[in-house]
């Protein structure tokens, strides 16, 4: 069976066209495609004027420019196995518990069609894990970010499925995060609470907001401090929000260390401070799901599995330790 090919569409800007917007030009001269599904394709790179990718919808097109739109072929909705691996803690009939690693998306999506958690799985269980949870994630019952390393629990079975999603909903999974932060956090134990929803001002970030958003509630205690510039801390879920302990942290004005969404540099006042120049130069989000514990379903068995931190956030701390001898 031969693979599919993109489609090719050429269009010349006439008379009428002349001082047009670009995504407004193509729907009228291509009615089969969308203006949404055209300003996708302008925005993803696939649309060239007279000759040079343009990436804004906006663009106004001039008289007897040509316009070429490539329309990639379509994606299969069923993700393929990919020899992918991974460190599983436990295993059986029913679920696998394992250690995500920083870098890896969880399920394909736009922009990370392939090379994720859900190809590996596939892989991995073969046939077992077909339309569990549904075709892009089979037995997927909760996530992590893609730069967030640590615990995931994944179901095998339907029946694990709903068990574990039952408890997500429910809030009996204990989940503990380990995460690194900037600036001096209070030592006591503490409460973050906020409701989480779209950033009023940028709707591809999360925010903690007055109207519109969910309940989420996030509890901290200190684990280590280096200086003021940073504080280790545990971080508990009592909800499980988009970006939670991101938001929380943030809105607490100790964003995550290395956080490129929700998190600031850090800036020492007067001279050179070595803490502050570890702490700029590391590349992710500094947080590792470090424990979740949950009823297993077919025993109903409470278990509990732990991680160690992994080697990039270890030598972390380990730098900071050094630069404040």
């Amino acid at each position: 069976m031969s693979s599919p090919v993109s489609e090719t569409h050429q269009v010349e800007v006439q008379d009428d066209d002349a001082g047009a917007r670009l995504d407004r030009m193509l729907a009228a001269s291509l009615p089969r495609l969308s203006r949404t599904r055209l300003q996708k394709l302008i925005r993803d790179g696939n649309v060239a004027l007279a000759g040079e990718t343009v990436t804004d919808p906006s663009r106004a097109v001039k008289l007897g420019q040509t316009v070429t739109v490539t329309v990639p072929p379509p994606v299969s909705p069923v993700p393929k196995g990919e020899k992918i691996a991974l460190d599983i803690l436990f295993e059986d009939r029913h679920l696998v518990v394992l250690n995500k690693p920083a870098g890896l998306v969880v399920h394909p999506a736009p922009g990370n069609p392939d090379r994720t958690l859900v190809n590996a799985l596939i892989a991995h269980c073969g046939d077992s894990l077909s339309g569990i949870g549904g075709v892009r994630r089979p037995g997927i019952v909760h996530r992590i970010d893609k730069e967030t390393s640590g615990l995931m629990v994944i179901a095998k079975t339907d029946e694990a499925h709903k068990s574990l999603s039952g408890q997500f909903k429910d809030r009996s999974v204990e989940r503990a995060y380990v995460a690194l932060c900037r600036g001096w956090v209070p030592e006591q134990p503490g409460v973050i609470e906020g409701a989480i929803g779209r950033n009023p001002r940028n709707r591809k970030k999360m925010a903690v907001v007055e109207r519109g958003g969910k309940h989420a509630r996030t509890r901290y205690s200190v684990l280590k401090r280096f200086g003021k510039a940073a504080t280790l801390v545990e971080c508990r879920l009592d909800t499980g929000r988009t970006h939670q302990i991101r938001v929380h942290m943030a809105f607490f004005e100790h964003s995550l260390v290395g956080d490129p969404i929700y998190g600031r540099t850090g800036r020492a006042s007067g001279k050179h401070n070595p803490l502050f120049e570890t702490l700029n130069d590391f590349k992710r989000q500094a947080l590792h799901a470090r424990l979740i514990g949950f009823q297993h379903p077919k025993t109903g068995k409470m278990v509990h599995f732990e991680s160690e931190l992994p080697k990039d956030i270890n030598d972390l701390l380990e730098q900071l330790a050094s630069a404040e001898d």
